[in-house]
């Protein structure tokens, strides 16, 4: 049992940290006018 449970366990936390790394975009901050409405076109 311990044979399959540790790979299991390490294929979920490397599943689990690769989707955090997912954000795409330009980074700017909410309350910057110029840069939300410059951005609110872009598709992703």
């Amino acid at each position: 049992m311990k044979r399959l449970l540790l790979p299991l366990v390490a294929l979920v936390v490397l599943s689990a940290a690769l989707a955090g790394c997912g954000q795409k975009g330009p980074l700017y901050h909410p309350d910057d006018e110029k840069a939300a409405k410059q951005h609110e076109k872009d598709v992703y």
